[in-house]
């Protein structure tokens, strides 16, 4: 049974998000503001994040950015705000989806089981390796040309995941999109290009002229060895 953090000061909502959570067989822990969450973090381990960015205490973004310091467990917010650049910032601090408020309970359901999917552990998978990193798909591990350990999100590692057991194809960025975030996804482009843009930061010697994460303009994304 996977354990789901919930996190959102409006106790009407999050005890009707923990129902519906606990009658589809998830394990909940609950938390009401920011710094009860990362304690929440740190003492239950959850195997997922259910975020509000409206916390009376912190705002969202910075529970992700303490949540990122130590952990890797996927988050996925929950937020009235609109505005793409609210969404652009909550992606850059680490979460690994967005979702604007009001929404629909099967939509919540279907991005939870798409975010642990994504983070449960690949079988009699291969080891990829560049000229500049090492993946090893199997223990999702990436080292750097030092072994050195890169540490990724699950959302950078999802991404990263598609596009080396495509090596040298063209993924589009629609596949791409559906691929890590679910079939409802397709047109949400700023969301590859701020996943990709920190993957580049993380594993390419010059990040501004990258040799094994390509941009297609127009097409989608290439990996080549």
């Amino acid at each position: 049974m996977s354990t789901i953090l919930v996190v959102d000061d409006d106790d009407q909502l999050r005890r009707a998000l923990s129902i519906n959570l606990r009658a589809h067989r998830y394990d909940v822990v609950e938390a009401a503001d920011g710094a009860a969450a990362l304690r929440a973090v740190s003492r239950a381990a959850p195997d997922l994040v259910v975020l509000d960015l409206g916390l009376a205490d912190l705002d969202g973004i910075e529970v992700i950015r303490g949540v990122r310091g130590w952990s890797l467990v996927p988050v996925i917010v929950l937020s009235a705000r609109r505005d793409q650049g609210d969404k652009v910032a909550a992606l850059d601090a680490g979460a690994d989806d967005y979702m604007t408020k009001p929404f629909g309970m099967e939509e919540l359901l279907a991005r939870v089981r798409v975010a642990l999917r994504r983070a449960a552990p690949a079988l009699d998978a291969p080891v990829v390796t560049a000229a500049a990193f090492t993946v090893d798909l199997a223990a999702k591990r990436v080292t750097d040309a030092t072994g050195a350990t890169v540490h990724l999100t699950p959302t950078e590692w999802a991404i990263l995941e598609v596009l080396v057991r495509n090596p040298g194809r063209l993924v589009t960025g629609r596949a791409l999109l559906q691929e890590v975030w679910g079939p409802a996804y397709g047109t949400e482009t700023n969301y590859l290009r701020v996943y990709l843009a920190q993957l580049r930061r993380k594993l390419e010697p010059d990040p501004a002229h990258p040799v094994h994460l390509i941009t297609e303009p127009g097409m989608g994304y290439r990996f080549e060895p």
